[in-house]
C-alpha cells in the first residue's frame, strides 16, 4: 500500500475502504465520487454527511444488524441499511427525512428499553456510541414500560448500590432475574458487563476478522442472545481470548471496557507513538488525562499494524510506573557494597573519571559499549558514537548481533543489503507462506493475525520448526506441511528443498538468467543436485520424512507467490548465516523476489533490532553497514565529528568478556541491555563482568547485569522520549514523548551528558538534530528527517535521492549488489552433540504474553498467563525419566544446570525439550553453550545437548545466584 500523508481525521467511516473504479452518486443533494464497492455509509461520511450507526465500524466488514443506518434510495423500495448497500452510478440517496428519523428513534427505543440508564456514573460516559446515537436520532423518551430485561439484577428495572455490590460475586440468576449475567472481571485488563451489551456483534466480528482467534460468539436467539466467551463455564480469562483488545476497541458501549478507564476516567488527549515491544512496530494513540496515561489504542492509520494490537502493546505498559523502577542515579566503589543514591552530576563525574582512569592505566581499547535494540535509533547512534569519537575505539556491540546478525551477513552476501525485502502488507498477496524457525503467533502476533487472515482466504502454509507451534494450526486454517526437523539441521533441510527444485526442474530459469549470476548458479546447481543433498539422503539426519519435504518444496516452487518469513530459529545456530543464504537461494531459484506477496522476511525479535544494526552498533561497521577499514567512509565521520577514527574493528560482546577474564578489558557502558540474562553461558558472562573495574548500567530496573555494576544510570521508557524506531520491514516510525521522563532525562540526553563529562563537546538539543546527522552520514537514511516523518507518518528505507518516498519493496528491478549471488550451503554439524550423558536437545523460544528477558512484561499483569518458565517434555521422554506434569526437574548441560517445572506435551518431538527465557529465576542461559555462528558470533541458543531428571526444587546454583543478587541490589536509605 502506498504511503500517504499522515491523516488527522480519525473518524470511524463505518465500513472498510474499497478500491474499485470511481463511481459518482448524489447523497442529500451532494455529489460524491468514491471507489466502486464503497458502501453508501462510507460515501456519505467521506462527503461529510453522518449516518447514525451502531453495528458498523470501518475495521470489520458490514453486518447490517442494528437497522439504525437505514436510508432511502430513489427508485428502490424500502429502507435499506446504508452499511451493506454498495454505491452505484447515478444513485440518489436520502439520509434524512421524517420517515427515517421516526424509524431510527424506534430502533433506539428498543435498544434503550433493555439498557441501564446510569450514564452519569458509567465508565463510558462521554465515550459511548449508544449515548451518542440516542442524541443523534433525537430520542428523548422511551415509551416501553419495564419488563423482562438483562440489566437489573433484581429484574425490576432498577439499579441500586446493593445490586452493584452483589453482582460482583453473585452467580447468574441468584438475585431474582434469570436473564441477568454478572459482570466478568476475570481478565486483568478489561471487564465484560453483559448488562450493557446491545448484541451488535462488533466484538465477535473483530475477534474473527481482525484478530482471527474466534474466542467470542453469540449464543442464544432473539431476546436470549448474548456474547459468550465459549463454554458456559468459561470466563474471559479461561477462554481462548488472547487479550489483544480488538473486542474492547470495537465495543460501542461499556460492555467491554478497559479497567484503566474505569479507574482513571475518560481520556481527554492523545499522542501518536510507536510500541516498544516486538519488531512489528505498531502505531498507537497514547490517550491521557493530563500527564497520566489512561490507555493505549492501536492507531487505525499505522502502516505496520493497520489498527490492530496484541496484549503487550495494548495493555502491558504498566512497567513504566512500577515500584521497582529506579529513578535516581546510584554508584558504589565495588560490587559487594550497597548502592548509594547520588546526584546526576556526581554519578556522571564518577563514571567519567573511572572510565578515563581505566584508559590511562590499561590503554585506549580497554573499555567499550553495548547498545540496545530497545532504544531509539538516535540513542543507539549516540552510544556507538561515544565509543568511536570519545573512547577512541570500535568496541561497540549490540543485542541485535545476538539474534539477527546472520541476517545481515547472509542477505548482504546474496542480495547486497541486510534487511527484509517486503512490507507487512505484502502478505495479503501471498499464495504460499513458508515460516522457518519462527512462531509469529507468540513473537509477532499482529503480523500473525494478518498472515492467518490470508491463510483463511486460501493461502497455503509451510512451517519448518522442531515444535508444533501455535502457528502450525489455528481456527479455520492448518499448515499444508509441518516439517519438524531436528534442532541444528536447518541447512540440510533448506538445501534438500533446493535439491528438489533443481533436480525436478521447478526453478524459474528466466528469472535466474536475468537477475542472477548464471555461472554461480551453475556451480550451485551442481552442488545441490548431488545425491547427498536429496531428502532421502538427509532424512535420517533431519528427522523430516523425505516425501513431506519433497511435497513442501514443490508447493513453494509451484504454488504462486511464495513468501518466506523466518526468525531466531534460523539465525541462532552455528550455521545461522549459512541458513539465511540458503533461504535467499530458495527465493532466487523460484523468482520469488521483487514483487508483492513474495520475498525473504526476517521477523525481528525486538522493537529496534533493525535500527540498531542500521546505526552502526557492530564493532566492524559504521552506520549504514560500511566497514571501518574504508578510509573514504571514515573520512565522512571524521570530518563531521572532528576526531580520527580507529580503522581496526573492535570487540564483540564475547570478546569483551574473554578479554575481561584475561585482564585486558576493564570498563563497560551498557545501555538498555541485560547481558547476564540474555547472553549465552551465564557463568562466563558473570565471570567477565566481575573482572571489570567499572560497569555502567543504563536501564529502567536493577537488572541481572546490574548485580556487577558500579554505576547505575536510570533510563526513560518509550513513553518518555522522542525519537524513531525501525521495524522489521525497514519502516522508520516516530516515537513521540507522551509524558515527562520520571528520571529527569531522556536516554539520549544521558549518553550526551556522559560524553560531555568525558570531554566531548556535544550539543544536541533534540533528537531531530541527531537524525539530521544520521541522514548526513548514512546513504539509506539520506532523505529522512522529522518533518518528513510528521508528513508521511512513516517511511521505509532506503529513502534518499533515488527513492525519495522510501522503498516498500526491495530488489524490484535488480538486486542491490547487481546480480543475485547463489552461495553453496554445505551442511556442517554443530560441535554441540547429544550423547549418552546428554541425550536430549534443548531449544528455546518465546510465549505470547512475555517479552525477551521479561524485564518489562514481568512487571505487568501479564504474569497471569505466564508466571514462570516451564520445560516442555515429550510424553515418551517423560515416562522414561519418571516425570509427571508439574514436577520439578533438573535441566543439565555441559555448561551448567538449573531447575524448573515440567509440562508434558507432544508439541515437541521425542528427544527434544523446549523452554522460554523470560524469568531470571530460571536463568535458562546457564545451560546454553558458547558455540556461535561461524560468520557473526551469533550464539547458538537453539541447540544444546541436555539431560532432564527429577528434582526437589531450585538447584544449589540458583540459590547461590539469588543470594548474590539480593546482596548486589541493596540500596542505602536516602540521606535525610
Amino acid at each position: 500500500m502506498k504511503d500517504f500523508i499522515i491523516p488527522t481525521d480519525d473518524r470511524d467511516l463505518g465500513t472498510p475502504a474499497r478500491d474499485g473504479a470511481p463511481v459518482t452518486l448524489s447523497i442529500d443533494g451532494v455529489e460524491v465520487t468514491v471507489p466502486g464497492g464503497t458502501s453508501v455509509m462510507r460515501a456519505a461520511a467521506l462527503a461529510g454527511l453522518t449516518i447514525p450507526k451502531l453495528c458498523a465500524t470501518d475495521n470489520v466488514e458490514a453486518f447490517g444488524s442494528c437497522r439504525l443506518c437505514v436510508v432511502e434510495i430513489e427508485g428502490r423500495r424500502g429502507t435499506p441499511a446504508s452499511c451493506t448497500t454498495p454505491v452505484a452510478p447515478g444513485m440518489v440517496v436520502q439520509t434524512q427525512n421524517d420517515k427515517l428519523r421516526k424509524l431510527r428513534r424506534g430502533v433506539m427505543e428498543l435498544y434503550i428499553s433493555d439498557h441501564p440508564l446510569d450514564c452519569l456514573t458509567c465508565s463510558a460516559n462521554g465515550d459511548c456510541e449508544l449515548q451518542d446515537m440516542a442524541g443523534a436520532v433525537g430520542l428523548r423518551d422511551v415509551r416501553y414500560s419495564t419488563g423482562a430485561n438483562h440489566y437489573s439484577a433484581a429484574g425490576n428495572g432498577m439499579l441500586t448500590p446493593r445490586d452493584a455490590r452483589a453482582t460482583r460475586t453473585a452467580p447468574a440468576g441468584d438475585l431474582g432475574n434469570p436473564n441477568y449475567i454478572p459482570k466478568d472481571e476475570s481478565n486483568p485488563y478489561f471487564t465484560y458487563d453483559p448488562a450493557k451489551c446491545i448484541v451488535c456483534s462488533r466484538c465477535v466480528r473483530a475477534c474473527e476478522e481482525v484478530q482471527g482467534t474466534f474466542a467470542l460468539t453469540i449464543e442464544g436467539r432473539g431476546f436470549d442472545s448474548r456474547v459468550s466467551f465459549g463454554a458456559k463455564t468459561d470466563d474471559a480469562l479461561a477462554s481462548d481470548c488472547v487479550s489483544c483488545g480488538a473486542c474492547v476497541q470495537a465495543c460501542p458501549t461499556a460492555t467491554l471496557q478497559e479497567k484503566s478507564v474505569v479507574e482513571l476516567g475518560t481520556p481527554t488527549r492523545s499522542v501518536i507513538t510507536t510500541c516498544a515491544y516486538c519488531g512489528v512496530g505498531c502505531s498507537f494513540k497514547a490517550e491521557l488525562n493530563g500527564d497520566q496515561l489512561v490507555r493505549m489504542v492501536p492507531w487505525k492509520h499505522g502502516k505496520a499494524n493497520r489498527g490492530h494490537s496484541c496484549v503487550k502493546g495494548r495493555f502491558a505498559y504498566g512497567y513504566a510506573s512500577h515500584k521497582d523502577r529506579i529513578l535516581n542515579p546510584m554508584i558504589r566503589d565495588s560490587i559487594d557494597q550497597p548502592w548509594r543514591e547520588v546526584s546526576w552530576d556526581e554519578a556522571l563525574g564518577f563514571a567519567a573519571s573511572r572510565m578515563r582512569g581505566l584508559q590511562e592505566k590499561y590503554g585506549r581499547k580497554s573499555i567499550g559499549v553495548i547498545t540496545s535494540s530497545r532504544c531509539t535509533n538516535e540513542e543507539t547512534y549516540l552510544v556507538q558514537k561515544l565509543a568511536r569519537a570519545v573512547f577512541g575505539n570500535n568496541n561497540t556491540d549490540t543485542c541485535a548481533r545476538v539474534c539477527h546478525s546472520p541476517t545481515g551477513y547472509g542477505l548482504g552476501q546474496t542480495f547486497g543489503t541486510s534487511a527484509g525485502t517486503q512490507d507487512f502488507d505484502s502478505v495479503e498477496q501471498s499464495d504460499v507462506i513458508m515460516v522457518i524457525g519462527a512462531n509469529p503467533h507468540a513473537g509477532h502476533p499482529v503480523f500473525a493475525s494478518r498472515m492467518k487472515k490470508r491463510l483463511r482466504a486460501g493461502a497455503k502454509l509451510i512451517v519448518i520448526d522442531p515444535r508444533r507451534t501455535e502457528t502450525v494450526e489455528g481456527p479455520h486454517y492448518r499448515a499444508a506441511h509441518h516439517l519438524p526437523l531436528r534442532p541444528g539441521t536447518n541447512v540440510a533441510v533448506v538445501t534438500a528443498m533446493a535439491h528438489v527444485i533443481v533436480t525436478e526442474g521447478l526453478m524459474n530459469e528466466s528469472f535466474i538468467r536475468e537477475r542472477c549470476d548464471w555461472d554461480e548458479f551453475q556451480h550451485y546447481a551442481e552442488f545441490v543436485g548431488q545425491p547427498k543433498n536429496s531428502p532421502e539422503a538427509t532424512e535420517m539426519l533431519t528427522g523430516v520424512p523425505a516425501a513431506d519435504l519433497r511435497a513442501a518444496a514443490r508447493l513453494y516452487a509451484t504454488g504462486g507467490n511464495g513468501a518466506i518469513y523466518y526468525g531466531l530459529g534460523v539465525t541462532e545456530h552455528s550455521q545461522g548465516s549459512t541458513t539465511v543464504m540458503g533461504i535467499a537461494n530458495l527465493a532466487m531459484l523460484t523468482g520469488n523476489i521483487g514483487r508483492q506477496g513474495v520475498g525473504v522476511n526476517p521477523l525481528r525479535g525486538q522493537n529496534n533490532v533493525q535500527g540498531a544494526c542500521d546505526m552502526g552498533s557492530f564493532p566492524h561497521e559504521l552506520p549504514g553497514y560500511r566497514h571501518v577499514k574504508g578510509a573514504e567512509v571514515r573520512a565522512v565521520f571524521e570530518s563531521l565529528w572532528g576526531v580520527e577514527l580507529d580503522p581496526e574493528p573492535g570487540l564483540r560482546i564475547p570478546n569483551m568478556l574473554d578479554a575481561a577474564v584475561s585482564g585486558n578489558f576493564k570498563g563497560l557502558y551498557c545501555q538498555g541491555e541485560d547481558i547476564l540474562q540474555s547472553d549465552p553461558d551465564t557463568k562466563h558472562v558473570a565471570a567477565g563482568l566481575a573482572a571489570m573495574e567499572c560497569v555502567i548500567v543504563h536501564d529502567l530496573f536493577l537488572n541481572e547485569t546490574a548485580n556487577y555494576a558500579h554505576v547505575f544510570l536510570p533510563g526513560s521508557t518509550f513513553l518518555e522520549k522522542d525519537g524513531t524506531f525501525t521495524n522489521a520491514e525497514r519502516r522508520i516510525n516516530r516515537v513521540r514523548r507522551v509524558m515527562a521522563p520520571r528520571n529527569g532525562y531522556e536516554d539520549w540526553e544521558i549518553t550526551q551528558l556522559l560524553a560531555r563529562a568525558m570531554g566531548a563537546n556535544w550539543g544536541y538539543t533534540h533528537p531531530a538534530q541527531i537524525m539530521d546527522e544520521i541522514a548526513a552520514t548514512t546513504p539509506s537514511f539520506a532523505g529522512v528527517d522529522y518533518a518528513m516523518l510528521e508528513e508521511k507518518g512513516s517511511v521505509q528505507w532506503p529513502c534518499n535521492e533515488k527513492s525519495p518516498e522510501g522503498t516498500p519493496l526491495m530488489h524490484v528491478d535488480g538486486f542491490v549488489r547487481g546480480k543475485g549471488r547463489f552461495i553453496v550451503t554445505e551442511y556442517v554439524a554443530t560441535d554441540e552433540r547429544s550423547g549418552p550423558r546428554y541425550p536430549l536437545l534443548l531449544t528455546t523460544g518465546r510465549i505470547l504474553s512475555q517479552y525477551n528477558v521479561g524485564a518489562q512484561t514481568r512487571r505487568t499483569a501479564n504474569v497471569v498467563w505466564h508466571d514462570q518458565d516451564v520445560l516442555e517434555v515429550h510424553p515418551h521422554d517423560a515416562e522414561q525419566r519418571g516425570i509427571n506434569e508439574g514436577d520439578w526437574v533438573k535441566l543439565a548441560s555441559r555448561s551448567g544446570e538449573t531447575t524448573l517445572r515440567a509440562t508434558i506435551t507432544d508439541k515437541v518431538s521425542p528427544g527434544v525439550v523446549y523452554t522460554t527465557f523470560h524469568h531470571p529465576t530460571t536463568q535458562a542461559n546457564v545451560i546454553t553453550t558458547d558455540f556461535s555462528d561461524w560468520a557473526t558470533n551469533c550464539p547458538e541458543y537453539k541447540v544444546t545437548a541436555v539431560q532432564v531428571s527429577p528434582s526437589n526444587g531450585p538447584s544449589e546454583w540458583q540459590e547461590d545466584y539469588a543470594a548474590q543478587a539480593a546482596l548486589a541490589r541493596r540500596i542505602l536509605p536516602a540521606a535525610e
